[in-house]
């Protein structure tokens, strides 16, 4: 039998040797596989030592590949970043504004009102624009540079940050992404490759986020699974046996945490990769540039630096989780981000971190090429001090800086505050869930806002008597677990016992029961700051408290509007109105500047008025069940209203208060009073704890006070205040008898108050 020859083959028309391109036989025929000679149309011919095969193949759609004959020239970087799943976006980003940006977004939509009528009307508005822009870059200046944790939590979150891609585009020469763990998966969540800074060859491994909805499903959001962490470790065995420095890029909320991942040893994947980075004889640079979450970023983030950008975080379980499992509610996540301690700045002073990369104005998203230079320029400089250091010292640097996180010195007694934590946590706990109940009954009365006042009123009515019900009752609660911790409890019982026989008995309590019920009472109150609930029982009387006031000016503000209402629709009476008519139009005819030109006919009109209109008013009070204890004369605003004053000192008291206000309320934003009121804050908190910094606090509040009065003593507010004073009491003297009132009961009617600067 004739056996084919490896001599020639044509396919398509070219020829070339067989066993370039045909790998395996199934059917005698070597070189050539079964699926090959299914697809292609084959005519063998035989002649007398060789077979030749002429195959055909299918017309079919024309691929590019691997090599695009024309890349698309606005990518840069040839066809290697042509083939790159990672391309420039086809449109540009949607600007997101964050919740604390919103002052922020306000001034740039004035700038751009102001320029568009500028463009409109052809006037110049540049001293304007220039003046809004200045405060712009001031507001952005003092947001930014006092971020609470929680928003530096959001912007590392933000969606237009920077990727891992975006960087490694912008600070490398060159870059070839390297794919696969070879075992038979590519993660697109973790991105590796071989790039160059300044022609130095470096090993990049990343979490890779995405840009928009679609990105971010094809990368999960950058959540890795196991085969991502093994072609990290791949990567990394990789450059440590061709000795390139390794520079990793942590931006992942955690591992993947599906059934499938875990099946496929997620936990085993991570615990080799932290065990491998260990033994890496190559420098390792770990660079947080977003948010870095538990073990899913520990997995790269084993190095002999970790640096992490401004506004970037890194913890061990987020700010929501956190605050869902202490304080069962999400809404506590602010306080969690506070205590967790994981912005760059406190994880820096706990020896975490190692070195801030700083970030633009407005966070890395503002100016994202200035932050990859900086990133750029921060990999130089660390790499040239580990370019000093051998494969032993790197690895003993490595162990050394992990060693001294988190030290512990024994023997040193722990402070008072930290064996209370378990404590402090129920007091967190209740107080954020009466917060919550605060909140619905701020939000019920908004609702009845819109329907209308009377709705406002029975509303708030309603609820503040079922939110003090209810304070009680868990009052009530809380003595009764303190006297049980204090074993008080059946004491109390048998106390009250007696005490309700004594009333049920209706005779006189005896006098060794009452010195037992106050000895009892005295004991209970005296231990009572030893209860473990005491800071819970304290914070719900004060709360009480709040809302008992609360309720009796509800009370007394709605007595008071019932009360405007009667008297308005009794003096609205035709024989009543006539009569004040009547002697409105006899003062105004008079040309009297004071009541002590008035002639005695018209003062007898004036005094017998104001006694038919307190009669009005008792009749009113009568009606509503109230009674009037005594009616103050005040003859000078009867009088006043109607003669024509010279100036409204009224107003000019509110302009002068509000104009005092406003200079105090500047003087207290500017960075030095706020830093003073920082530190008494400080200070303030730490008097409560101890017994000593009293003297501090009040020489700050001294120095506080002296400040604003100096503000107010050179904006010439007090020259004002002095004259308006000289023309109240020039006033007062308009009502004669009346002002002698006045200064007897300390009521204040007739008078005007102005505001005495000071600092509460």
């Amino acid at each position: 039998m004739a056996s084919m020859s490896h001599s020639s083959i044509a396919l398509g028309g070219a020829s070339a040797s067989a066993s370039d391109y045909l790998r395996s036989s199934t059917n005698g025929v070597t070189g050539v596989s079964l699926r090959t000679l299914g697809r292609a149309m084959v005519a063998a011919t035989r002649t007398k030592s060789n077979l030749y095969v002429t195959a055909r193949l299918k017309k079919g759609k024309k691929f590019d590949h691997p090599w695009p004959s024309n890349p698309d020239p606005n990518v840069k970087g040839g066809v290697l970043s042509y083939l790159s799943e990672f391309k420039p976006l086809g449109s540009a980003q949607k600007p997101v504004t964050l919740d604390f940006e919103r002052p922020l977004v306000e001034l740039e939509k004035k700038i751009v009102d102001v320029r568009k009528m500028a463009e409109e009307t052809g006037l110049d508005f540049t001293e304007q624009i220039m003046t809004l822009e200045t405060k712009y870059r001031q507001a952005l200046k003092d947001l930014y540079t006092h971020l609470t944790p929680i928003q530096r939590v959001n912007i590392a979150r933000h969606p237009n940050r920077p990727t891992f891609l975006d960087h490694i585009h912008n600070i490398t020469d060159k870059f070839m992404e390297l794919h696969g763990d070879r075992a038979g998966y590519d993660d697109p969540a973790i991105v590796t490759g071989i790039g160059t800074i300044d022609g130095k060859r470096y090993m990049f491994i990343g979490h890779q986020k995405g840009r928009n909805t679609k990105e971010n499903i094809m990368r999960n959001f950058g959540m890795p699974t196991p085969h991502g962490y093994r072609k990290a470790l791949r990567m990394m065995y990789y450059a440590d046996h061709h000795g390139f420095p390794i520079v990793t890029f942590i931006d992942t909320p955690g591992a993947y945490a599906d059934l499938k991942s875990e099946e496929k040893g997620q936990g085993e994947a991570i615990a080799n990769n932290l065990r491998t980075m260990f033994g890496l004889k190559v420098p390792i640079l770990s660079i947080v540039i977003g948010e870095g979450g538990s073990g899913g970023a520990l997995a790269i983030g084993c190095a002999n630096k970790m640096l992490m950008l401004e506004n970037a975080v890194f913890y061990v379980a987020s700010p929501e989780a956190c605050a869902a499992i202490l304080w069962q509610t999400s809404k506590a996540a602010p306080e969690a981000a506070e205590k967790l301690r994981i912005t760059s700045r406190e994880l820096v002073n706990l020896n975490v971190a190692d070195g801030i990369i700083k970030e633009p104005l407005g966070g890395a998203h503002a100016d994202p090429a200035w932050t990859s230079q900086q990133i750029k320029k921060a990999i130089n400089e660390n790499m040239n001090e580990f370019g000093e250091m051998s494969g032993e010292e790197l690895l003993k640097h490595r162990m050394a800086k992990y060693r001294k996180i988190g030290v512990f010195i024994e023997g040193v007694p722990v402070e008072p505050e930290k064996k209370i934590n378990m404590k402090r946590r129920d007091v967190a706990s209740t107080n954020l869930k009466l917060e919550g109940e605060v909140e619905k009954l701020r939000e019920q009365i908004l609702k009845a806002k819109a329907t209308s006042s009377e709705d406002v009123e029975e509303l708030s009515s309603e609820v503040l008597n079922e939110m003090i019900e209810k304070l009680r009752s868990e009052i009530d609660e809380e003595y009764t677990k303190a006297a049980k911790a204090m074993g008080l409890e059946e004491r109390l019982t048998a106390t009250r016992e007696e005490f309700l026989k004594a009333n049920a008995e209706e005779h006189l309590m005896h006098p060794a029961l009452i010195e037992k019920i106050e000895k009892l009472k005295e004991e209970f109150n005296s231990r009572l700051s030893e209860a473990p609930n005491h800071e819970n029982l304290k914070l719900k009387l004060e709360m009480l408290r709040d809302f008992s006031r609360a309720k009796d000016a509800s009370d007394s503000a709605s007595v008071k509007r019932e009360i405007n209402k009667r008297f308005q629709e009794a003096v609205a009476r035709p024989e009543v109105s006539e009569k004040v008519e009547a002697v409105k139009a006899e003062l105004a005819n008079s040309g009297a500047s004071s009541f002590e030109e008035l002639s005695d006919e018209l003062k007898e009109k004036v005094l017998m008025m104001r006694r038919e209109l307190e009669a009005e008013m008792v009749v009113v009070l009568k009606s509503m069940g109230l009674e009037l204890e005594a009616v103050k004369p005040n003859l000078k605003d009867v009088v006043e209203e109607n003669l024509v004053p010279s100036e409204n000192i009224q107003e000019k008291l509110e302009k002068l208060n509000q104009e005092i206000t406003e200079k105090i309320e500047e003087v207290v934003r500017t960075p030095e009073i706020k830093s003073m009121v920082e530190l008494l804050k400080v200070e303030t908190a730490k008097a409560s704890q101890t017994a000593d910094g009293s003297q501090k606090i009040e020489a700050l509040e001294q120095q506080i006070k002296q400040k604003i009065a100096d503000a107010l003593s050179m904006s010439g507010l007090q020259e004002k205040q002095k004259e308006l004073e000289k023309e109240l009491a020039a006033a007062r003297e308009l009502a004669g008898e009346e002002s002698d009132d006045d200064d007897e009961d300390g009521s204040g009617s007739g008078k005007s108050e102005i505001i005495n600067p000071s600092f509460a």
